[in-house]
């Protein structure tokens, strides 16, 4: 590993561009590679099984573009795979749920915290537990969202379809009394207006997204991995065809993606 050799991240589709897009803008030196699995999408719906077997291929794949630390930017295989990742990987690995899990614990006064997410993060209880192992204290509420996730995919990201979809998901956790809702799915951050509306100034929302890219920043600081100098870059690889992919990514990314390669198999 070497200062000058890239980051690579993946995620099941589109989703982990805002990831990507974080850590963009913390790390402008710095070379990304990213990889959506937008084959084999959706993860949340999948076996523990099959979402750490994917995973693996994934980084395997990110390994051997010579890669010198690796983000899971899925927030449903950073709950299953990331210890398997740990396991197999010769580079540091970030998720997205301890970052988020610690921002959340750092910020709640009341000690009540919400999380929203996909049906497998939250039927894995991994920010319950990240978030216990930090504060053992904590009331944390959980809600599975899966409708969010086409929502931002869509673009319906305002209007009366977004208000009433996220309305109605969160109307429990509006009332639990909870100050500090974590985001629980890389897609959310698109949706955090009409959320942070639904539920009032008096909830701090927690973007895992922002989280991760400073924990990617203190790491390859850890290692003396950081790359001082020079311009940073983008390069997109996908397991379908590339057109949806660059259609949608210009709506996590705010920016166009010119281009991404397709790969055909990863196992």
């Amino acid at each position: 590993m070497a200062a000058g050799d890239a980051i690579g991240i993946f995620d099941s589709g589109v989703g982990g561009l805002t990831v990507l897009h974080a850590l963009a803008e913390a790390l402008p030196a710095e070379r990304l590679v990213y990889l959506g699995d937008a084959g084999r999408h959706p993860y949340g719906t999948k076996s523990g099984e099959t979402v750490a077997r994917y995973s693996l291929e994934n980084a395997e794949f990110l390994l051997e573009k010579g890669i010198k630390l690796l983000v899971v930017a899925c927030n449903t295989a950073s709950a299953v795979a990331l210890d398997a990742l740990r396991a197999r990987c010769r580079v540091p690995v970030v998720g997205v749920i301890e970052p988020g899990a610690r921002a959340a614990a750092a910020r709640t006064r009341n000690q009540r915290v919400g999380v929203i997410g996909t049906e497998a993060t939250i039927a894995s209880g991994a920010y319950t537990r990240a978030l216990r192992a930090l504060r053992p204290g904590l009331e944390i509420y959980t809600r599975p969202c899966p409708l969010l996730v086409p929502l931002a995919e869509e673009g319906w990201v305002e209007g009366p379809i977004a208000r009433g979809v996220v309305d109605t998901y969160l109307a429990t956790l509006r009332h639990s009394g909870i100050d500090t809702l974590v985001l629980g799915c890389t897609h959310y951050p698109l949706l955090k207006p009409i959320i942070a509306e639904v539920m009032g100034d008096g909830v701090a929302l927690v973007d895992s997204a922002e989280e991760t890219a400073r924990a990617v920043a203190a790491e390859l600081a850890a290692h003396g991995l950081a790359r001082r100098d020079g311009t940073g870059s983008s390069s997109f690889f996908v397991t379908d065809v590339p057109d949806r992919f660059i259609r949608i990514g210009r709506r996590f990314l705010g920016t166009r993606i010119e281009s991404a390669v397709r790969i055909e198999r990863l196992a």
